[in-house]
């Protein structure tokens, strides 16, 4: 999500970087620019009104017409404005009570918003965070619903409240309560019923099931593939039930951004997490600063570098730095680093998160991801011996392992022939402090 804004925007900024003195007229064509790039994305029009209105205020004042970097006085009041529009600091955070007692989560939204799936994707999250929950399947409309809770809630070993034989989900939900609390769980994930629209008796059930269980949390699921239409979803449902936060499903996917950027503007409630893919894992808090650096083509290097530390420990990424600069980097290292990639997302996800300058021309559509199969097949299909050292491997060898891949001799020695570059371009990497310090300042570290 927001490639198409992000891409208008960075261009915006790169108008104004390295010059010294900037006018009035710059400031207003820029803003004009900046208008036309959110009605593009399909921000609400009383939003991108009052988004205009402050930065135009706040970017024609002394401040930025004489400083002695305009453009990046300019820079900083579009982001700082973007940042306020998203939400504020801490949003994410769920209102949930100490563990000696049951915090309740109620989900709630139309149906095909994803809402069973998120339900099962935060109770995975909040089992990491140490939290002991339960899942309830109070969506006793959908045909299967109740199944689908339970076949998710055993993939990811969180134990599913369940009654068939009943046809009152206020019932489920004060029992599932119960249940909590004799086994002494701390959080109670509540998955409710939608309907493909609006509804009255929809609105009146779940309003019903919350006045049963005094939930902590609201949370509103809607697709961000509904665009506009989903800020008035959620308008609807903030004041027929009352919602605490929204929780943005599908925003991986290339929508244009709108609803993301009106919601908080519009009902006033904050966007707490964010669907990025369909693993149980892929659910993340939304984090407004981040976002808004990602929009303005400044990455969110923030987020890699976290994502880095989930899956490489100090010791393991300084092991693998001497190996650089000993040109001692193998197959079997390179195979180690493409599955490390694939744990913190694929190259998809981490190009997202790179600023422009960095990402270059390199863009998810020109990465050849059957390439990548195929050079893992490659490398897999060979010998620990022949990983660690590439020179043993002649025609026949590259015959078998051409064979045992599935691919030809000619994609083996490419891929030898590719690595020996990247093997040399790793070594000069890794002794090249200058390049490093560059790369590390652009990165904003």
């Amino acid at each position: 999500m927001f490639e198409s804004i992000g891409e208008k925007f960075s261009t915006i900024i790169r108008t104004f970087q390295g010059k010294n003195k900037i006018s009035e007229k710059n400031i207003r064509d820029a803003v004009d620019e900046i208008k036309i790039a959110l009605l593009d994305a399909d921000v609400n029009l009383r939003v991108v009104r009052r988004f205009i209105n402050r930065t135009t205020d706040e970017a024609l004042g002394d401040k930025v017409l004489k400083s002695v970097d305009p453009g990046q006085q300019f820079t900083k009041i579009v982001y700082d404005k973007m940042v306020e529009l998203l939400g504020s600091p801490n949003s994410e955070k769920l209102n949930l009570k100490g563990p000696d007692t049951v915090s309740v989560i109620l989900m709630m939204g139309l149906q095909g918003s994803g809402k069973t799936t998120t339900s099962a994707k935060l109770a995975l999250r909040l089992k990491k965070e140490g939290r002991r929950v339960l899942l309830a399947a109070a969506d006793l409309v959908r045909p299967a619903a109740i199944t689908q809770l339970q076949v998710l809630g055993q993939q990811i070993s969180v134990p599913v409240y369940a009654r068939t034989d009943l046809k009152d989900p206020v019932e489920v939900a004060r029992l599932a309560y119960q249940e909590a609390k004799k086994n002494q769980n701390d959080v109670l994930i509540i998955d409710t019923s939608g309907r493909l629209h609006l509804d009255e008796d929809m609105m009146n059930e779940i309003r019903n099931v919350a006045t049963s269980v005094s939930p902590d949390e609201t949370l509103f699921v809607v697709d961000a593939m509904t665009g506009q239409n989903a800020v008035n979803i959620a308008k609807e449902f903030e004041d027929k039930v009352g919602i605490s936060g929204v929780v943005l499903t599908k925003f991986d996917s290339d929508t244009r951004g709108g609803a993301a950027l009106s919601l908080r503007e519009i009902v006033g409630k904050p966007i707490k997490f964010i669907g990025v893919g369909e693993k149980p894992d892929d659910l993340e808090p939304f984090y407004p600063d981040r976002i808004a650096s990602r929009i303005l083509g400044m990455g969110d290097v923030v987020s890699l570098v976290e994502k880095a530390q989930e899956v490489y420990d100090e010791e393991q990424a300084a092991k693998l730095e001497k190996k650089m600069a000993k040109n001692e980097f193998d197959l079997q290292d390179y195979l180690e680093q493409l599955e490390k990639m694939t744990q913190m997302g694929g190259i998809g996800k981490l190009l997202n998160m790179l600023p422009g300058a960095l990402k270059g021309n390199i863009s998810e559509d020109n990465i050849d991801k059957k390439k990548l199969i195929k050079e893992k097949a490659i490398i897999q299909s060979m010998t620990l011996t022949e990983r660690k050292n590439i020179y043993i491997i002649g025609p026949s060898r590259k015959k078998r392992i051409a064979k045992g891949s599935g691919t030809s001799v000619g994609e083996v020695g490419h891929l030898l022939k590719k690595f020996e570059k990247l093997k040399l371009g790793m070594k000069r990497l890794a002794k090249n402090k200058t390049y490093q310090a560059a790369m590390m300042k652009q990165l904003g570290m």
